[in-house]
């Protein structure tokens, strides 16, 4: 008896285990994760207020669209505060959201559709209802919440551009919808078509850090038509009841409709978006969602999440990892964000209520440029080559428009936001892997033309056109304190800038080489070796400098130095992507590095939760013990991320932390996107498959002497041992089957005389 019981408990758990494996990927995303404040030590210890939540929402979307749909427990359009935060109790509706996801940014152009019964209450602070995280349930294709105060159930799905809700009754009553467009200006507009069940109006767009406050020139708009007859109707201002039909440019307005619901009845409204025009909202729903069966919407949505999260396969008997894998492929799945309509019409880039036509392909605009050079915008390289296509000719087409490439192009405007030029980067990046199909002398005119000329009237500058603090780099070869970088949402900050404008000359000298531009090839490769006049032989470091070259004092490398953008000068040091072995050299050797690695390590002074580190742990690959890279990088993956709310420990920055998850636990790393080049480490799981857009796929097996194992001896492709620590694109878009081998012990041999040059010269 007891025999036959341990053969069925270990055919059960066998059962179960075969079970999680076989899970569909969509299952194992966690749309809650980054809800949270984040605990991690190393967060605790350099992150600070906002920056600790991760500021991703629980959207329901499909991948890139142009409007999230997402629970709402904040109401304004504040910036650096998502529309919902898991430790809140209160709801307030659904939120038809254009939060960039992961940021420190703001909301725009959103609108709010709140559910309500019995007695009708416009004020805010009244009708929100308390609600449990057991009343909800949220995935990428659809969120439900029953909100108990009112006995109302309420679903969401959606597509590209439109959401369909169905709001179900627990008991008999009166029912009203609240629609609500969230200007914080006092401004907007509502009207509600009794005759025709229709509401419609716009949220004004603002502009935020460079510009801020002005105009974008473009609106919110939605279009929302209701299954059945209203009861009644009507607008409000401020919790004020009217019976008027329009309100506009006041303080809190929204319209309502009400109906008189049975119990276990449905209402069902659905809901198109444009940032064109109140028709254009029309008419993508009408493209969209021409019915009332919200069941197919919704499986459509979830059959678009099933293919995108399915271009990956990983294997594992740990379904933590999956979770977290599989929830940050979702999160780098939600922005740039598709701008144009059903019809190819979109708001023209910094113009004033001005529309253009796209006809191939679409516009997508929220770069958050800063991040998503170094892992997003690569990944998507190789799972979405047709996507960043799309989006190099929207990179263009707003240079074109505007005049000058944005080094940070959201709102469809300038901001001058965060430093650096790495539009030149993202074109640079997919046009010499063959991914752009773009017109590369046109391309290179704007690219230039950022790199060496300031915009000849001054209000073009201060709108945000061109390279902040230009004239000074280049007079110099450096940024001076005494440029204080005015005209600038980040001023000063001058190491940092001069160091991520020396990357993106040589993103743009890569470019000049391959069209024969041998003049500006020579002066941009000696502009990208700029970052040595900003290190300090004598400390060992980046550090601030004066006009007249003298460095600044006194010296604090592991504090935050005005000088420095998010960091400090010990943890910026390591910013020279384009140039390892040039950092190497001038620190006085590989040894040198690999000392000043250690010592970052070793003070607990990397920090994972901002960007300009993210390449730091790859850089062992350069010195003689790339068995470095795969201790820290696992140790990273094992504390940086998480399952729960609290998943990640900073801004997912649009899909950057998580994109450097989904690299990094695969066991390759672009620490150089120009170079075409991927630094391995050890993969976190059993396997890995791929699947290419050409229908072939990359297969990732490892090989462990142990549980333990996570040393690489060997790397092979199709069989044959690879004598270097990384991988090329290359080798990547045509497939193949990749085997790692581990060990529990570092090999000290490994990768130690096959480095990446990863100069691209």
């Amino acid at each position: 008896m007891c025999i036959y019981n341990l053969t069925l408990f270990l055919c059960l758990l066998s059962t179960e285990k075969a079970n999680s494996q076989q899970k569909n990927p969509i299952q194992y995303v966690q749309t809650m994760a980054g809800t949270a404040m984040a605990t991690n030590p190393s967060a605790i210890k350099h992150g600070k207020g906002l920056g600790l939540y991760g500021n991703t929402i629980p959207a329901v979307t499909t991948p890139f669209a142009m409007t999230q749909w997402t629970p709402q427990t904040q109401a304004l359009e504040t910036k650096c505060v998502p529309p919902y935060y898991y430790k809140d109790e209160f709801f307030s509706g659904i939120r038809g959201t254009h939060w960039i996801s992961g940021s420190c940014m703001q909301d725009y152009g959103s609108v709010t559709i709140m559910p309500i019964s019995g007695t009708l209450n416009t004020k805010p602070e009244v009708y929100q209802a308390k609600f449990s995280h057991a009343d909800e349930l949220s995935t990428p294709y659809q969120y439900s919440i029953k909100i108990k105060k009112y006995g109302i159930k309420t679903v969401v799905t959606s597509t590209d551009r439109c959401g369909i809700m169905e709001f179900s009754a627990d008991k008999t009553d009166s029912v009203y919808l609240l629609v609500i467009p969230n200007s914080d200006y006092g401004e907007g507009f509502v009207k509600i078509d009794r005759s025709k069940g229709e509401i419609y109006g716009y949220n004004p767009v603002h502009r935020i850090y460079q510009g801020s406050g002005k105009k974008a020139g473009f609106n919110g708009y939605f279009f929302i038509k209701v299954e059945r007859v209203f009861n009644s109707s009507g607008t409000f201002e401020k919790g004020k009841v009217t019976s008027e039909e329009t309100i506009s440019n006041k303080m809190g307005i929204g319209a309502y409709v009400g109906f008189k619901l049975q119990e276990g009845e449905v209402l069902r409204i659905k809901t198109g978006t444009s940032f064109s025009s109140i028709e254009g909202a029309r008419k993508n729903l009408n493209m969209e969602i021409q019915g009332w069966d919200y069941k197919a919407v919704l499986n459509k949505n979830k059959a678009l999440w099933e293919k995108a999260l399915g271009q990956i396969e990983v294997k594992s008997s740990n379904e933590k990892d999956k979770r977290i894998f599989y929830t940050a492929l979702y999160h780098s799945f939600q922005q740039p964000r598709l701008y144009n309509d059903v019809d190819g019409v979109y708001p023209r880039f910094a113009s004033q209520n001005t529309l253009a036509k796209i006809t191939d392909g679409n516009y997508y605009d929220d770069f958050s440029l800063w991040d998503t050079y170094r892992a997003h915008l690569p990944l998507m390289e190789i799972l979405q080559p047709a996507f960043v296509n799309n989006l190099v000719q929207s990179l263009i087409i707003k240079g074109q428009q505007g005049g000058y490439l944005s080094i940070f192009p959201c709102w469809n405007s300038y901001t001058s936001e965060m430093i650096g030029d790495h539009s030149t980067s993202v074109i640079a990046s997919a046009y010499l892997k063959g991914i752009s199909k773009m017109q590369a002398n046109e391309a290179y005119r704007l690219m230039r033309q950022n790199a060496f000329d300031l915009p000849p009237n001054r209000e073009d500058y201060e709108e945000g056109k061109g390279r902040r603090a230009l004239d000074s780099y280049l007079k110099y070869g450096y940024i001076p304190v005494e440029d204080s970088v005015p005209d600038a949402y980040h001023e000063k900050e001058q190491v940092s800038r001069t160091l991520e404008y020396a990357y993106d000359d040589y993103a743009l000298a890569m470019i000049a080489k391959k069209l024969g531009k041998e003049a500006d090839y020579q002066s941009l490769l000696k502009r990208a070796a700029y970052y040595t006049n900003v290190f300090d032989k004598e400390v060992g470091m980046v550090r601030g400098r004066h006009i007249d070259g003298r460095w600044v004092t006194p010296f604090i490398p592991d504090r935050r130095q005005y000088y420095i953008t998010e960091g400090t000068p010990r943890q910026y040091t390591f910013y020279v992507p384009h140039d390892v072995p040039g950092l190497a050299a001038i620190m006085g050797g590989t040894d040198r590095l690999e000392s000043a690695l250690d010592s970052l390590f070793i003070k607990n002074e990397y920090w994972h939760g901002n960007e300009p580190g993210h390449q730091i742990p790859f850089m062992y690959n350069y010195t003689a013990s790339p068995w470095k890279t795969q201790l820290q990088v696992r140790k990273i993956l094992e504390t940086s991320y998480n399952d729960g709310p609290d998943g990640l420990l900073g801004n997912d920055d649009v899909g950057q932390m998580s994109a450097w998850y989904i690299f990094t636990s695969m066991g390759f790393y672009p620490l150089n996107p120009i170079s075409g080049e991927y630094l391995l480490c050890s993969p976190i799981f059993d396997s890995v498959s791929i699947k290419l857009n050409n229908s072939r796929k990359v297969n990732i097996s490892v090989h462990k002497k142990s549980q333990q194992s996570q040393f690489i001896y060997d790397v092979k492709l199709n069989g044959k041992t690879i004598n270097h620590n990384y991988i090329r694109y290359d080798e990547l878009k045509n497939g193949g089957d990749y085997k790692f081998y581990l060990q529990d012990e570092p090999d000290l041999n490994w990768g130690a005389g096959g480095k990446s040059s990863l100069s691209g010269n």
